[in-house]
């Protein structure tokens, strides 16, 4: 019996517990009533307008499992467009999980260099945006030899393509 509350817990002639009964309602909680079940078996069901109930998600041992939430952060990750390029290349290769990772580092870091050399230009030039001229310069600044010409030549194309679409 609990202090104050109303579940009553009666024990029968034999010595097992029976059903749980309240104050209130006089009505078994463990057990359908005959009506209960009838209505249960011939009641409609709702109607289609009504949202469907999420399932709740449990692990092996009966535990919830907490949704992991995104973090937002500065830039979006580059990581869903490094097998497509490598498809391009090489089908049939994939990437493993800690080389997409770096891969992903590593261009944020190049777009970080790059945007900062762009704005350095461009706050010389006492002008408030950056403009193509701007980032080919950092992108000369920056990258190597053969890359930084090969860079620009994709970019120019790219800028070609873009304005001719438009």
């Amino acid at each position: 019996m609990e202090n104050g509350g109303s579940v009553v817990s009666q024990p029968s002639p034999d010595g097992y517990e029976e059903d749980v009964i309240t104050k209130e309602t006089g009505t078994s909680e463990t057990e359908p009533s005959e009506t209960e079940m009838v209505k249960a078996e011939t009641s409609k069901p709702e109607p289609c307008d009504a949202e469907p109930k999420k399932a709740k998600q449990k692990t092996a041992n009966g535990r919830r499992r907490r949704r992991r939430h995104r973090h937002n952060d500065n830039f979006s990750r580059f990581a869903t467009y490094f097998p497509r390029v490598l498809r391009q290349i090489h089908k049939g290769m994939s990437l493993s999980r800690d080389s997409v990772n770096i891969l992903d580092s590593f261009v944020k870091d190049m777009f970080e260099r790059i945007a900062e050399e762009a704005g350095r230009l461009a706050r010389n030039n006492k002008r408030r945006t950056i403009t193509h001229e701007d980032i080919e310069a950092a992108v000369r600044l920056l990258l190597p030899g053969d890359l930084c010409k090969y860079a620009i030549n994709v970019a120019t194309k790219s800028l070609i393509g873009y304005h001719t679409c438009r």
